[in-house]
């Protein structure tokens, strides 16, 4: 082997690994592009109409806006799970098949009794889809590290907490739809701020909690094999079952307190890795759900109706109960899409998305849309285990979780596993708060997966002085 040249230079460092997932990423988003058309053609085959020019907006629509999602992805986070951002969008765009399907049959039913046409809900989804991808690349392009958004942990967590009881706050002529102070409304506009809360607040337990985590894991008496905390430790957990109860107050929103609660619950154990706060936790919910059925009359209707959706038909049990005869009659493979008559459930488009798919799709169908789900969320909580700093892990914890335990809970509640709640299935179900906010949870993962799987900075070798001008050096030879 030859010297090297005197007066030679540093031998050239090796050139960054380039991301993997630019290929995988794009194909899959094409796959799921031409699901999402198919389905489109189908409903329209199925209620024997001709291909309107609105397919061909709503086709074009979802490819351009999930193109520049990727475009935005690539550039700004090019480390990045490559299946995050495909599942994100076939689960947006069967969304929009399905409110389409409503739309046509809406349509169906004003023309027979003689009323004018409803509004078309799917333009106003492809507008907040739109606003979702909006916010989801200012997300990427705001956070180019995640760990900066822990020095605004005590702001977003104060800001969350007015987002979450404002609505409560207001006036009901501003903020009440059926039943529930969720919203505020300005004309035919409004948003749900506790939408957009619970990110924030996950972002302030999660700082929290790395600051705190010697505190919350110190050991205090031992039951039962257990390592119980102290008393005093307790006040985060406290803390959340009385903003639970707030919300279940001031609100009446079951589904939104029972959300909150779990995600303190599980960012607790994560911290700390102590069974002990999981049943404590789970002690306070138990309570807090007996003492809310002494006392608040719309949970006592909700769980009356989960016992028996039948016993008041024609009144509280006939949403719950029409659903259950969607998904019964869709039965193992479905009555086709635009075959079935999910219309006949009230907020099809919405609370009851669930049913509205499992009767078109049948079991096979929300097999497939539940095993998505089940990769988006392990694909967030492969992020959170791969990432390296401590807030990162509570984050995308956090993150991940909102979008499992969200997903049971409105699964659980159209399939009368649980009492309702309210919510809607993140990305698949009619609204703007709710799809616009899951985007910007999706961007926050997305960014977290790139520092996760980016490639730790290589610090350049010490170049060889040449040889010409390397000194003598005496070494003492071995016996």
């Amino acid at each position: 082997m030859s010297a090297p040249a005197a007066g030679a230079g540093p031998p050239p460092a090796a050139p960054a690994p380039l991301p993997t997932g630019r290929g995988i990423e794009l194909v899959l988003l094409a796959f799921a592009a031409v699901l999402v058309t198919s389905a489109l053609v189908l409903v329209e085959a199925n209620q024997e109409q001709e291909l309107r020019q609105v397919l061909l907006w709503i086709g074009l629509a979802y490819l351009a806006l999930f193109a520049v999602a990727h475009l935005a992805v690539r550039r700004f986070a090019p480390y990045a799970d490559p299946l995050i951002l495909p599942c994100v969008a076939l689960l947006n765009g069967l969304g929009l098949v399905m409110i389409h399907r409503l739309d046509l049959a809406n349509a169906e039913r004003a023309t027979a009794a003689g009323r004018d046409t409803p509004v078309e809900l799917i333009s106003r989804q492809v507008a907040w889809t739109a606003i979702g991808l909006a916010l989801f690349v200012a997300v990427l392009v705001v956070i180019r590290d995640h760990r900066t958004i822990s020095r605004y942990a005590y702001t977003a967590g104060f800001a969350g907490l007015v987002l979450l009881a404002l609505p409560g706050l207001l006036p009901s002529s501003i903020s009440e739809v059926n039943g529930a102070k969720l919203w505020i409304r300005v004309g035919s506009v409004g948003i749900q701020p506790g939408e957009f809360a619970k990110i924030l607040l996950i972002v302030f337990f999660a700082a929290f909690l790395v600051q705190k985590r010697e505190l919350f894991s110190t050991a205090g008496r031992r039951f039962l094999g257990m390592e119980l905390p102290r008393a005093r430790d307790l006040a985060p957990l406290l803390v959340a079952w009385g903003l639970s109860v707030g919300v279940l107050v001031l609100e009446r929103d079951l589904g939104t307190s029972l959300l909150f609660f779990g995600i303190v619950l599980v960012l607790l154990y994560v911290a700390t890795e102590r069974v002990s706060w999981m049943l404590i936790g789970l002690s306070f919910f138990f309570g807090g759900c007996i003492i809310a059925y002494q006392l608040f009359g719309h949970v006592r209707v909700r769980v009356q109706v989960w016992i028996d959706p039948f016993a008041d038909f024609d009144n509280t049990g006939y949403q719950i109960a029409q659903a259950l005869f969607g998904l019964g009659t869709g039965g193992v493979g479905g009555t086709g899409l635009g075959a079935g008559r999910p219309d006949l459930v009230p907020y099809a488009e919405s609370d009851f998305m669930l049913s509205s798919l499992g009767e078109e799709l049948g079991l096979m169908g929300l097999a497939a849309i539940l095993i998505v789900y089940l990769v988006l969320i392990t694909r967030g909580l492969r992020s959170a285990l791969a990432v390296r700093d401590s807030f990162g892990k509570l984050l995308a914890t956090g993150l991940a979780f909102t979008l499992a335990l969200q997903t049971f809970i409105v699964i659980g509640g159209a399939t009368k596993l649980i009492p309702l709640t309210g919510l809607t299935l993140p990305f698949l179900s009619y609204g703007g708060s709710s799809l616009v906010a899951n985007y910007a949870l999706v961007a926050m993962l997305l960014r977290i997966s790139n520092a996760a799987r980016a490639p730790l900075p290589r610090r350049p070798a010490t170049p060889l002085p040449p040889l010409a001008e390397a000194g003598t050096e005496l070494v003492e030879r071995r016996p």
